[in-house]
């Protein structure tokens, strides 16, 4: 075996070993022995008070935008889809997908009609049962006949769980009816219940409520309403819900619990281009979005092509905004779409309708609209402290005039709330005023981790920049894989590091049903039953600590155009802890010479996190969830190393140093590595 293929084999050795999980294997047999053909550079860390500064406690947080359906079939846990019959339009008949009818054109007629009790909602299905199991000519099939609706790309019912099941119902006779959980062709029932009732007492628009406990599990289930009874009998608003959602608010657990671990400290919503909308008859109105789930009309959303029944509304986001405890950011429009525009003489209209939505956030619950928000279950107000006027519509040609209405009236009614720009001031000022200007960046990953200095000549006596959207685009990125993450990490700790001006910043998207992928890359993949975290979501881990943490004045020396760095310092558990974050998008390990200056104190090892993989393309899926996570570690040191570290090829790491205490014990160094060290 020559020289080259040996080197070639310990790397391939010491990358095993490491995507192994074996770190002290690792450091004792290949890390010292790297580090003598390793490019060694050096962080100089200022860790005296003289040029340390607080990081802002709203830094890191995240943005929900109905993309990809996001919350519809998504965070939000309603499974039925079309649970009003509303998504095919106000005429009649109307399409009722994804609902499908159970039977033939001889034992069962389904139709839409105009005859809801809802008044901003009219349409209901009308089923005419033709067949009868009265012995008739006409015997309806064993199973009987009727409607189903599979939710969003399959219903996940699980064995033992329960689930609420609530709809609206009225016929001209008796009704004896089926409501069941089944496979996702019907043939095997997960759960059931049988509803007899006389035509006295569903002559009129009923409201019925049932418990059903599956007894199967399916993650691709449909709900079906079945009977063998002959007559007409109307449904409308039609919905089914886990019993066990994030609180009992409604939210899908264990997507909420992906948002939970980021640590936001704020929530964007409830878009992006949702709130603009193709046209601005089909913009998000959060005042249809509010008040009883069967009284909103919902409405098609012309930019993600996708109808959304409005169960995740105006309430639920703020809601949401603090169970999580989260700043809510409220994005609304301002008379702006995509294709058309409302003149500033006549927008006003539009700006009372955010002062509405700001009055139903923040007004006392004897208020016109803060009695709203009482009457949904939260008499004490939200915490609303920013909105942004509009998504990405600065260069519309009505915009600066909208937006200096809209500013004004806000800052009349509501002087303390921050007012976010959709114009770009990070190389020159606005022309208009503002506490915030909104910077949205998709791009390949060589250029947005050159673009870590973006802001290191921004005037600070300007507005600070909130940047809501950031991602490497799937040109680079396919569906989410390492190469992206690196690029977006190294343009993180630029942001950490000018967060004198940056005071918000958020991924996007942050979620994707597999099933309707409308944009990608993403940060969490899902589908009925399953999720992951694409390496960008990891990526976002990284800076759980930094919001409201202090930034240590940090500079890197030596060739060091494939690594950026950043050093941090916070309190955990009591204990003062140094931070040391750094990637390294090259094929070579890097060893990453730490000196604190201006501090007579002595840091030791707490942990590590390594974020990499052996190819730069690979990506997590379903079928393998946790390629590219994480991995964590004990941080073990030497005297005689100092802070000497060491960044494996394509990776992200971090390391945090605790200051030396009184009751602070070194972590010991294993035995192999103290012989190795001799070597």
């Amino acid at each position: 075996m020559d020289m080259k293929t040996s080197c070639r084999f310990f790397t391939s050795v010491c990358m095993l070993l490491l995507l192994l999980g074996s770190s002290s294997v690792y450091q004792s047999l290949c890390l010292v022995d790297a580090q003598e053909d390793a490019i060694v550079i050096s962080l100089q860390v200022d860790a005296s008070n003289m040029t340390r500064r607080p990081i802002p406690d709203t830094l890191f947080g995240i943005f929900f935008e109905e993309i990809n359906h996001a919350g519809a079939g998504g965070l939000w846990a309603e499974l039925v889809s079309n649970r009003g019959f509303e998504a095919g339009g106000q005429n009649i008949p109307s399409n009722i997908w994804p609902w499908s009818v159970i039977g033939d054109e001889s034992s069962i007629y389904v139709v839409t009609d105009r005859s809801s009790c809802f008044e901003r909602n009219k349409m209901a299905l009308k089923m005419e049962v033709l067949c009868d199991s009265n012995g008739s000519n006409n015997s309806c099939p064993s199973g009987g006949v009727g409607v189903y609706n599979p939710g969003y790309w399959g219903m996940n019912i699980k064995e033992g769980k329960k689930y609420i099941v609530v709809f609206y119902m009225r016929s001209t006779g008796d009704i004896d009816l089926s409501v069941s959980f089944t496979s996702s062709n019907g043939s095997l029932p997960l759960a059931s219940e049988n509803i007899k009732a006389l035509g006295s007492e569903v002559s009129n628009w009923t409201r019925t409520e049932l418990v059903l406990q599956a007894n199967g599990t399916d993650n691709g289930a449909r709900l079906q309403f079945t009977t063998t009874k002959k007559g007409l009998i109307w449904f409308d608003q039609v919905s089914a819900m886990p019993m066990d959602t994030y609180k009992g608010r409604g939210f899908r657990n264990d997507l909420i619990q992906m948002m939970v671990d980021l640590k936001p400290r704020f929530l964007r919503f409830p878009g992006g281009c949702f709130v603009e909308g193709d046209w601005l008859g089909n913009a998000f109105r959060w005042k249809e979005t509010v008040g009883a789930w069967e009284e909103r009309p919902g409405h098609y959303g012309d930019v993600w092509k996708y109808w959304t029944d409005d169960g995740l509304g105006h309430f639920e986001f703020f809601q949401l905004a603090e169970d999580i405890g989260a700043t809510p950011v409220w994005v609304f429009n301002n008379g702006i779409s995509h294709n058309d525009q409302v003149e500033t003489q006549s927008v006003m209209p539009f700006v009372q309708e955010a002062l509405d939505g700001i009055e139903f956030a923040r007004g006392d619950s004897n208020s016109t609209w803060g009695s709203v928000r009482a009457a949904m279950g939260h008499p004490e107000p939200f915490e609303l402290k920013y909105v942004a006027v509009g998504n990405e519509d600065c260069p519309m040609a009505y915009y600066r005039g909208n937006y200096l209405v809209f500013y004004d009236a806000i800052k009349k009614a509501y002087p303390d709330i921050k007012i976010i720009s959709n114009c770009d001031a990070s190389s020159q000022p606005l022309d208009h005023p503002a506490d915030y200007f909104d910077y949205h960046i998709y791009t390949l990953a060589k250029d947005l981790f050159n673009r870590s200095h973006d802001f290191d000549n921004t005037p600070r006596n300007g507005p600070k920049a909130f940047v809501s959207e950031y991602a490497v685009n799937k040109t680079d990125a396919n569906a989410g894989n390492l190469l992206a993450a690196l690029g977006e990490a190294a343009f993180l700790l630029g942001l950490e590091k000018n967060s004198d001006i940056v005071g918000m910043v958020s991924y996007a998207p942050l979620f994707v049903n597999t099933n309707d992928r409308r944009w990608i890359p993403d940060a969490i993949v899902f589908n009925s039953s399953h999720l992951y975290g694409t390496p960008s979501y990891w990526v976002q881990q990284f800076f759980t600590e930094s919001s409201g943490a202090t930034l240590l004045s940090s500079i890197l020396t030596g060739n060091s155009s494939l690594v950026k760095a950043s050093a941090i310092s916070f309190q955990t558990n009591g204990k003062d802890c140094i931070q040391i974050k750094a990637v390294n998008i090259g094929e070579n390990p890097v060893s990453l010479k730490v000196e604190m200056t201006r501090s007579i104190a002595k840091y030791y090892g707490s942990k590590k996190k390594v974020l990499t993989s052996t190819n730069l393309m690979d990506e997590n899926s379903f079928s393998n969830p946790k390629m590219i996570v994480p991995q964590e570690s004990l941080l073990e040191m030497t005297e005689e190393e100092g802070l000497m570290f060491v960044l494996p090829p394509h990776s992200l790491s971090s390391f945090d140093l605790l200051k030396e205490s009184a009751n602070i014990t070194k972590i010991p160094i294993s035995d192999s590595h103290k012989k190795a060290s001799t070597m």
